[in-house]
């Protein structure tokens, strides 16, 4: 039985990703940093445990719970969207906000996949998968705004470059992948995608990855996105 760890799980696309890989008959450890408040997690039948991505000792901590068992799959989803559009525009930036954003979306996928490469290591496919987004795009922004949210995740996706190259010689295949604008708190009303269907396009894009795909960014479609 493969096991994925989906940081993050207690809803939107983390929560679906659960409920499908445990479907599939994986065995899946789904993140939370309130666990006790994450009874939809819970009812998939994924294992649950506590961790708090933007807190480095949570992380470690986490990480040491693993002894040296093979992780075959980690996807890094947890993420905030930061401040309120006002506080982080043209107008003002609010610098905690910003700084909690970057902690939590740019340097908590990087700290996670560092602190689990041994266990990773132990799989025969072992893949480290980060939920990224469009917005992290340099190419793609010419509608400016929303600084911390596009700086975390243009500073994820060169984090993954960075995990990709060294992590090669260990055959652990890292990319970064934009889910599409996907109908959740995050994504609001107004997405065009389900959960569903965003998860069931990331879940056939993971199952098609090799080592030389390694430190690209992907949609949840399998198109190839400009940095």
């Amino acid at each position: 039985m493969p096991t994925v760890i989906v940081t993050g799980a207690n809803r939107g696309i983390g929560l679906e990703l659960a409920r499908q890989y445990q479907a599939e008959g994986w065995r899946v450890i789904g993140t939370a940093r309130r666990p006790e408040q994450a009874a939809e997690l819970r009812a998939t039948g994924a294992e649950l445990r506590q961790l708090d991505t933007g807190n480095a000792n949570s992380i470690y901590a986490f990480a040491h719970g693993f002894g040296v068992q093979p992780i075959d799959l980690l996807i890094n989803n947890a993420g905030i969207m930061g401040p309120d559009q006002p506080r982080q525009s043209r107008d003002g930036i609010d610098a905690e906000g910003w700084a909690e954003t970057m902690r939590v979306n740019a340097l908590g996928p990087v700290l996670v996949t560092l602190a689990l490469k041994e266990n990773l290591a132990r799989s025969a496919n072992p893949r480290a998968v980060t939920i990224s987004t469009a917005l992290g795009s340099l190419a793609d922004n010419t509608s400016g705004g929303l600084y911390a949210y596009r700086m975390s995740k243009a500073a994820v996706n060169m984090g993954n470059r960075s995990l990709a190259a060294d992590l090669r010689d260990r055959r652990i295949c890292c990319v970064v992948v934009h889910p599409g604008w996907v109908r959740t708190d995050m994504g609001g009303g107004q997405a065009p995608l389900t959960p569903a269907d965003s998860v069931t396009g990331i879940r056939r894009v993971v199952a098609g990855l090799t080592l030389e795909q390694s430190g690209r960014f992907l949609a949840y479609d399998g198109a190839e996105l400009a940095w």
